[in-house]
């Protein structure tokens, strides 16, 4: 799947269940997207929206999304 700004977080993380483990690698803050709070803010949320709330930049969050699929599919 090739993601952009607009992509949903839900989406993502339905491709890929494995990835909330692995986000705090991009920044420890994304430890609370497996909170209960956390996976009900993120209902609509989008890659833009991450990237505003975290501080990074999407192109870098984008790129960042796809080393760890791109790594954990390699396994």
């Amino acid at each position: 799947m090739d993601y952009n700004s607009n992509s949903k977080l839900t989406d993502i993380l339905s491709q890929h269940p494995w990835l909330p483990d692995e986000l705090v690698k991009i920044d420890g803050r994304f430890k609370i997207v497996k909170t209960p709070i956390g996976k009900m803010m993120i209902k609509n949320a989008t890659v833009s929206d991450l990237s505003k709330k975290t501080g990074i930049p999407e192109k870098i969050l984008l790129d960042k999304l796809d080393e760890l699929i791109n790594e954990h599919e390699k396994q």
